[in-house]
């Protein structure tokens, strides 16, 4: 059976989404893949690699998705305009990608027209049987990595103390807000690169988290903590207790880092434009929140600005910057969960199973009517 990866379009993407080194696997699940020329050239993967490696190379997209009966790639296909993807993909294959990030308006609607099946990668459930295939989680290991690296490239101090004959620099004061896989990341680097880290969540399990790096936690008496150990959303006085209390700290740092997004949401606000004029000329902001509308009042995605002699930087495609072994790393996911869908399978012949407790939570199907509202209800009831 043929599998096809395509080559990302997107401007703010370097990563593939499988490497040559997968191919191995593939070939014992029975599987052919089909790789679209200069896919994965971005994260130093030639064609020539995925040639010697088993694969069979296409010049083109379309040439590549001919007889595929699933469709790899990080991003998911444009809808509309000159770009427009969408249609040349086969009828009722199996797409395997992001779904949310940078989705055109539509997009659901489209696939499920040409009865495409998505399985929206963003959607593999937190559990533990699902682990390997959590691209979110691999993928925010790099972005909390690249984000220390960029901080300091940008900040006009050095990141450890240094004690020289032109006496001691003392170290840089680094603030991690959110503690997730990317927040914990962020801590664990810059306190390698010798910074003074502080770390703030509202969930008490993280704040163990924190301390566990060899960080201080930022102790308040907000608590958002469920029973699952997610943050829940905070009421509008608990809201303004954590932003003074934020305010307090944040003009002390030389650098703030902020991670704290929530799937399907746009990301929290935590730093005011107050906040960033309360701090020293040349610190730096770094805002990770970045794709889902930011942590920071002030940040503009994609860009980074100087306000009021602060820099504040808003990155897009941050896993990008670190292409290969980000790659390398959301091929290990999407190949386990390949083995997830052919393991077993006579011929290498897909178990689309939704009643699977993985591929149901990831799979995106049209919603009745009566579904549509139930959600639309739950959704205006908080």
């Amino acid at each position: 059976m043929t599998l096809a990866l395509l080559k990302e379009t997107h401007p703010h993407e370097g990563r593939v989404a499988l490497a040559p080194t997968h191919l191995t696997s593939l070939t014992r699940l029975g599987l052919t893949l089909r790789v679209e020329s200069g896919a994965g050239l971005k994260a130093g993967f030639s064609d020539a690699a995925y040639a010697a490696a088993g694969a069979h190379v296409a010049a083109s997209a379309h040439e590549a998705v001919k007889g595929a009966r699933i469709v790899i790639r990080i991003r998911p296909p444009r809808v509309s305009g000159a770009e427009e993807e969408i249609s040349w993909l086969p009828e009722g294959c199996a797409l395997i990608t992001h779904l949310s990030p940078g989705s055109d308006p539509g997009l659901e609607e489209a696939l499920w027209e040409r009865t495409i099946l998505p399985l929206a990668l963003e959607r593999v459930p937190r559990t533990t049987r699902a682990q390997r295939m959590d691209v979110l989680s691999s993928q925010a290991t790099v972005a909390g990595y690249a984000a220390v690296l960029r901080a300091a490239s940008l900040l006009p101090r050095f990141f450890p103390m240094l004690t020289t004959a032109a006496g001691t620099l003392p170290p840089a004061k680094v603030l991690v807000l959110g503690a997730g896989v990317a927040g914990l990341q962020a801590i664990a680097t810059a306190r390698r690169l010798g910074a003074a880290v502080s770390g703030y969540d509202v969930r008490e399990a993280a704040r163990e988290q924190i301390r566990s790096l060899g960080a201080q936690a930022l102790e308040e008496s907000v608590h958002a903590e469920t029973e699952g150990g997610y943050a829940r959303s905070l009421s509008s006085d608990e809201q303004d207790r954590q932003l003074s209390f934020l305010a307090s700290h944040v003009k002390e740092m030389d650098v703030v880092i902020t991670t704290a997004q929530i799937p399907g949401r746009a990301a929290p606000r935590l730093i005011t434009g107050d906040m960033v004029e309360s701090m020293r000329p040349g610190s730096v902001i770094l805002d990770l929140a970045a794709e889902t509308g930011g942590n920071c009042s002030v940040s503009r995605p994609g860009e980074t600005i100087l306000h009021n002699e602060v820099q504040v930087d808003a990155p897009l495609g941050l896993p990008s910057s670190q292409a290969e072994h980000a790659s390398l790393m959301f091929g290990r996911n999407v190949l386990a969960l390949l083995e997830h869908i052919f393991q077993g399978t006579e011929a290498g012949e897909p178990r689309l199973d939704l009643e699977d407790e993985i591929l149901g939570a990831m799979a995106v199907t049209r919603p009745s009517p009566q579904t549509k509202t139930s959600q639309d209800e739950e959704v205006s009831n908080g």
